[in-house]
């Protein structure tokens, strides 16, 4: 075999377009790392000998690696595919989180694409299966976990279907993201509208593996997709600083009862700031008290609100809710380990201008509504309220249908 040597990189000849590209344009890309990719573009005739549009490309994806990915952004010899690939890709705090939830000795990634969620696993498991249909971008990735020091991990290009049916082992868990846009380059939600279709794919699936694990968008209707699945056993709504971003569903074929379903909010790094449990069957019996504003507030966070536990949650932790539509909560005595934010009330208000502002001696405050019949927008129009500072106020309905604001100060916690 020859190799191809550039800035301590090595590369198998011959290369695809993609990579010999990148190789020519690493150090620039390190020179101009903090550049406008755009302005690069119109100035590309100053560089001759440089493709620029490949290095406008890798340098607008580091750009947005670096928070989404910042260990492959701390290897400035990493290749990114395209935009498309990286805005399609897992956050490496999502892919470090499934992969804690799974051991094993073998596992296959039936959907690689850049691979982030691949060498995740790939930390858990002796041997990952590494399928992308992709050509190009299977020999991208494979260059990539070579920078990244990843060596358990066998690539191989092709389809979902052809490499199932080819192949003759069995593993002990399969991890499947099917591609979310239609031909167009729509984004589709439904899971048969997904490139695998795992509802049709189920039965070969099953029979190559002992645990599934799919991720679906966070758009999806949690109880249809079980309902269509069937065998879940659990269902993970996952939030990274409070911005659902995944939907996990975990599949055993000989798994015929009620899905448990945990909400999750990480931080960046993936680790877990809070999580909840709770059984569908059980939300419409928990025991909810409603009252009027007490002592304190609390806000679930969007994970806890994407799986419908309104009334878990309150039974849980033994809190009121301050309307059947509102999904706010009180109580008299604190509960820290809220799953989501937790404020002290120091006053009760009416919209009316006069006595907000006279809570307010900075005139500013962070506005929410829930469950309220004007925007944070004509709220802010009628009162003159600035955005900012450390008063929260929630415009919201009590229990007896009156229309108030909660005037708050926000106590900090680790669940948020």
């Amino acid at each position: 075999m020859v190799w191809f040597s550039v800035l301590h990189i090595t590369l198998p000849v011959p290369l695809s377009e993609k990579l010999t590209n990148f190789c020519k344009v690493i150090d620039f890309v390190q020179q101009h790392e903090f550049a406008n990719p755009q302005e690069l573009l119109l100035k590309k005739h100053r560089y001759p000998d440089i493709p620029v549009q490949e290095a406008a490309l890798q340098i607008q994806a580091r750009q947005k690696a670096k928070s989404k990915l910042p260990s492959w952004f701390a290897i400035p010899t990493i290749c990114y595919p395209s935009l498309l690939s990286l805005e399609q890709c897992s956050s490496e705090s999502t892919a470090l989180f499934k992969a804690r939830l799974l051991s094993g000795n073998t596992l296959m990634d039936l959907t690689g694409g850049m691979g982030v969620d691949t060498a995740a696993f790939s930390q858990q498991f002796e041997k990952v299966f590494y399928i992308e249909q992709n050509p190009e971008l299977c020999e991208v990735t494979r260059y990539n976990f070579e920078q990244l020091g990843i060596t358990n991990v066998q690539h191989i290009s092709a389809t979902s279907e052809t490499w199932l049916s080819s192949f003759s082992q069995h593993v002990d868990w399969i991890y499947i993201d099917p591609a979310r846009r239609n031909e167009a380059g729509g984004k589709v939600v439904r899971l048969q509208d997904c490139v695998p279709d795992i509802l049709g794919l189920k039965d070969i699936l099953f029979s190559k593996a002992s645990h599934l694990l799919l991720k679906a968008s966070p758009m999806l209707d949690i109880d249809v997709a079980t309902n269509e699945l069937k065998n879940v056993v659990k269902v993970y709504v996952v939030a990274v600083e409070n911005e659902v971003k995944e939907l996990l569903f975990h599949l055993m074929e000989a798994f015929n009862g009620e899905p448990e379903i945990e909400t999750v909010n990480l931080n960046k790094s993936g680790g877990t700031i809070s999580s909840f449990q709770f059984y569908r069957s059980l939300e419409g019996n928990s025991e909810v008290s409603f009252t009027l504003p007490q002592t304190y507030l609390y806000e679930p966070n969007v994970a806890v609100l994407k799986a419908g536990a309104f009334r878990s949650v309150a039974s849980s932790f033994s809190i009121n809710k301050l309307h059947s539509n509102s999904h706010l909560y009180t109580s008299e005595s604190l509960q820290t380990d809220f799953p989501g934010r937790i404020f002290k009330i120091v006053a009760i208000s009416k919209l009316d201008k006069k006595e907000l502002q006279s809570f307010l001696p900075e005139g500013k405050a962070n506005i929410s509504v829930r469950n309220f019949p004007m925007s944070v927008e004509d709220i802010r129009k009628k009162t003159g309220i600035r955005d900012g500072g450390n008063i929260y106020l929630f415009a919201t309905t009590d229990c007896q249908n009156r229309k108030i604001f909660l005037v708050c100060e926000k106590i900090d916690t680790i669940q948020e």
